[in-house]
């Protein structure tokens, strides 16, 4: 039997999150705020484990219905959502993701960090052993890298085909790098360290070869989205992971959920990128444009990308009126 010290206990909950519902109305979620839909969501699983209980006294069958029709309620109100607005994926890119992206920043830098470090392996490595390139790349890579040659002219001649699995693989890792946080970050640490490994040994090869302006000449165009949509999605992975890792005060089915609903938001905005990166690396990056074409290209998209994430959806400074 249920104790009444319980029951008091867990009413003022019940009655909060009915309170949350009945603000909802026929607006669903858009009429709460942050905090509250966080409450919202905490209350609702917490009232769920609530009704586990109560369903196993016999005598208590009064409150399971009362507590599972709150649910339902609350069921409805959470995964009813916001009703679909024409600009709300234009304003999610616009205003949403940039301040996201700032939001969890170190993330993406430590994403970033474990690259750069993996490419600086990859190349002391190489100039250590010679036969590590030829070990990690394979013999008809480096054939044709010893040869002077570009790998990527093949592209040119598919240019749509080439650039469809161009964009599918980039997105395979870009999902995997989220996707495996939920190892603890294990699984996104070994695909950025091991992508960051083959970078270091293709520059070094292709810097013994004589080749680093023909190398240059083809991944800055599109490299210069290509790469920071890699970190950011490393980043996503890496959040996952934290808040697996690292629940504090919340129960960490919790924190995970939280965790990955930000993570998975974070990953959403490299998909636009990854999309003219691939167009670019099939279109771009593998003709004959020289140089002084494709480097203030790239100048120009790593700008523009970089003055979107560090400035759209800032509030604009007011100005103090003179004392």
């Amino acid at each position: 039997m249920l104790s009444a010290r319980w029951l008091n206990k867990r009413k003022p909950h019940w009655a909060r999150l009915t309170q949350l519902v009945d603000r909802s109305g026929s607006r669903g979620v858009s009429a709460l705020t942050h905090s509250e839909l966080q409450e919202l969501g905490l209350l609702y699983r917490q009232t769920a484990s609530d009704l586990s209980t109560v369903r196993e006294d016999p005598a208590s069958q009064q409150q399971a219905r009362y507590l599972n029709q709150l649910l339902g309620r609350a069921h409805n109100v959470i995964y009813m959502g916001r009703r679909s607005e024409p600009g709300g994926i234009l304003r999610f890119y616009r205003e949403t993701y940039p301040q996201i992206f700032r939001d969890t920043l170190p993330y993406t830098l430590a994403a970033f960090a474990v690259f750069l470090a993996a490419t600086a392996t990859g190349f002391l490595l190489s100039l250590y052993d010679p036969a590590f390139p030829r070990y990690l790349l394979g013999g008809p890579m480096m054939d044709t890298i010893e040869r002077r040659e570009m790998w990527t002219h093949s592209i040119v001649t598919v240019k749509p085909l080439a650039s469809s699995a161009i964009l599918t693989n980039n997105l395979a890792v870009a999902f995997a790098a989220f996707a495996f946080g939920i190892t603890a970050g294990l699984g996104t640490l070994y695909l950025l360290f091991l992508n960051g490994l083959l970078f270091g040994v293709i520059i070094t090869a292709c810097w013994q070869a004589g080749m680093s302006l023909a190398l240059l000449n083809f991944v800055t165009p599109h490299g210069v989205l290509e790469l920071p949509a890699i970190f950011i999605s490393g980043g996503a992975g890496l959040l996952l992971a934290h808040g697996l890792l690292f629940p504090r005060l919340l129960p960490r089915r919790d924190s995970l959920a939280r965790a990955g609903g930000q993570a998975a938001r974070l990953l959403l905005g490299t998909i636009p990128l990854l999309i003219v990166a691939g167009f670019i690396e099939g279109y771009v990056s593998p003709t004959d444009l020289p140089a002084r074409v494709k480097f203030p290209f790239a100048a120009v998209m790593a700008g523009l990308l970089a003055l979107y994430l560090a400035y759209a959806s800032r509030p604009a400074r007011q100005a103090t009126p003179p004392s």
